[in-house]
């Protein structure tokens, strides 16, 4: 892809799913606010990011058909995703997507520490925005 595409270009588009999380996370916690309020239960959001080989399509029969993802990189965000609880974070981020994402941007995260996935092969760091890090979505597709 970095062959085909800018850097600025791949950049922008590993920024847009991060600005989408903090997006995801300030109406969570804007909901949670409003259901506190008149009593009702609130609920935690987590989210993992991360990028690599899939597959991808409709799986099953004629009469029973699933679209599916699966692969190595689905695999190995479950895994993260199931660490966000131990390591009390709700937005992690592979060191694969941290790397992505430019060293600007990286130089704003905060490694959580390296962990063993079960399943994946090499231990993997962790990474979470700095509280204060914000990446705005584009008002249009054509700003990226």
């Amino acid at each position: 892809m970095k062959h085909l595409f800018s850097t600025a270009l791949v950049t922008a588009a590993f920024a847009l799913p991060l600005a989408a999380a903090a997006q995801v996370r300030k109406g969570a916690a804007k909901l949670n606010q409003n259901r506190s309020q008149v009593g009702l239960p609130t609920t935690a959001v987590y989210l993992a990011l991360h990028v690599g080989d899939v597959f991808y399509g409709n799986v099953g029969s004629k009469d029973r058909l699933d679209f599916t993802v699966i692969g190595p990189a689905v695999n190995e965000v479950s895994r993260i995703l199931a660490m966000s609880r131990s390591v009390e974070q709700d937005l992690l981020l592979s060191s694969n997507f941290a790397d992505a994402l430019g060293p600007e941007a990286r130089r704003r995260l905060v490694s959580v520490g390296r962990y063993a996935l079960r399943g994946v092969a090499q231990p993997q760091e962790l990474f979470t925005p700095e509280p204060d890090f914000h990446i705005a979505l584009p008002s249009s597709p054509e700003a990226v």
